[in-house]
C-alpha cells in the first residue's frame, strides 16, 4: 500500500509541471489477460505419484473499472499512471492436476510509464508507446476447499489443520501502445495496450509451514478501453 501511495503521489506531482503541460484522466474497462506459465508442483507430484514436471498452475483474466491519468509535458513526451478497482484472480491446476480449485487472490499493479506520442500531422489522432515499471501488491489471497481437501486426501494436512496461500509481490518492466482519439476540446476515447512483466512466488502453507512453493509468471497483456476527459 505504501508503494502504491508513493505512485499516486508521483502522479499527482506532475501538476507542478510548466504551464504547457497537459492533464488527462481516463475511465473505462481494463482487462488483465495472463500469459502464464509456472514451475511443477515437485511436492504433490511425489506425493500423488504423478509424473515429475506434470503439473502447474494458472491464473483467470479479469476485468475491473481503469483509471489512468496521463500528463503531457509537450507535444511529444508523457507520462502515465496506471491505476484500477482491485483485480480478483482464481488460480487452478494445470497439466495432470488440471480444473483443481487452488485458491484465489486480489492484486494492485500500480504502474507508471514515460510516453512517446507520435506527430502526425492531426491532432486529433494521437498514437503512443510507453515504457515503465510495474509493482503488484497480493493482498486477500485465500486457499479453496478443493486444494484443502487435496492435501487432507494426500495426507499432507490434517482434517483440522489450517491451510494458507501467500503470494509474493512483484517489481517489473512495463511497455505499451496505444491511441488517444479526440471528440471535442475536453472529450475524447482512450485505448491502450500494455505487456506487464509480473512474477510471482507462491507458498502453500499448512499450519504456518511451507509444504510447497511455486514459481509462477503472470505476464499479463493488460487492454484499456475508456473515456478521456482532458483539463
Amino acid at each position: 500500500m505504501k508503494t502504491m501511495l508513493t505512485a499516486v503521489t508521483l502522479g499527482l506531482g506532475l501538476l507542478a509541471a510548466p504551464a504547457m503541460a497537459e492533464f488527462s484522466v481516463n475511465v473505462g474497462a481494463i482487462s488483465v489477460m495472463p500469459s502464464d506459465s509456472s514451475s511443477n508442483l515437485n511436492v504433490v507430484e511425489t506425493v500423488a505419484g504423478l509424473p515429475a514436471g506434470s503439473t502447474g498452475v494458472q491464473v483467470n483474466n479479469n476485468t475491473q473499472v481503469g483509471l489512468t491519468f496521463d500528463y503531457k509535458l509537450d507535444k511529444n513526451w508523457g507520462v502515465q499512471l496506471i491505476a484500477a478497482t482491485p483485480f480478483t484472480h482464481r488460480i487452478t491446476g494445470d497439466g495432470a492436476i488440471d480444473g483443481l480449485k487452488i485458491g484465489k487472490t486480489k492484486h494492485l499493479p500500480p504502474t507508471l510509464l514515460g510516453q512517446y506520442y507520435f506527430d502526425l500531422g492531426n491532432s486529433n489522432i494521437q498514437p503512443f508507446v510507453g515504457l515503465g515499471v510495474n509493482y503488484t501488491n497480493f493482498f486477500n489471497t485465500e486457499a479453496d476447499g478443493q486444494l484443502v481437501s487435496t492435501l487432507v486426501a494426500l495426507g499432507a494436512a490434517g482434517a483440522n489443520d489450517p491451510v494458507t496461500i501467500k503470494l509474493k509481490n512483484s517489481w517489473g518492466l512495463a511497455a505499451q501502445a496505444g491511441v488517444n482519439v479526440k471528440l471535442s476540446d475536453n472529450l475524447g476515447i482512450h485505448f491502450m495496450l500494455s505487456k506487464i512483466d509480473i512474477d510471482t512466488k507462491a507458498h502453500v502453507r499448512v499450519n504456518g509451514n511451507t509444504v510447497q512453493s511455486v514459481d509462477v509468471k503472470i505476464d499479463p497483456l493488460v487492454a484499456m478501453i475508456g473515456l478521456r476527459w482532458t483539463l
